[in-house]
């Protein structure tokens, strides 16, 4: 898909969706560029066009913060290549925060 528009729809629960303004759907555009997107790229793409808020608790260095379960297409993404995998329109990415403070 490299040189095209890609569409995706990133879902974020668990608590997560609280770093984005309480908005658990977000319907994604990714510009087009000449490699394929990834999941590495599409980490520094969120933080910089949809979190809002305490980075960290999403965020930890180039991946997601310990505790963030990711599912593409309802598969772990430990299945699917982590950092490495290369998204398709239309993929569906998911973050689940499994922390909770009490």
């Amino acid at each position: 898909m490299s040189g095209q528009l890609m569409f995706l729809s990133s879902y974020f629960s668990g608590g997560a969706e609280l770093l984005f303004d309480g908005i658990k759907k977000h319907n994604v555009t990714l510009p087009n560029q000449s490699n394929p997107w990834n999941i590495r790229q599409l980490l520094v793409w969120i933080k910089q066009n949809l979190l809002k808020e305490r980075p960290e608790l999403f965020i930890q260095g180039e991946t997601v913060r310990p505790g963030i379960l990711v599912l593409i297409n309802d598969s772990d993404w430990e299945l699917m290549g982590e950092l490495d995998y290369q998204l398709e329109n239309e993929d569906n990415v998911v973050f689940i925060s499994t922390l909770h403070g009490g």
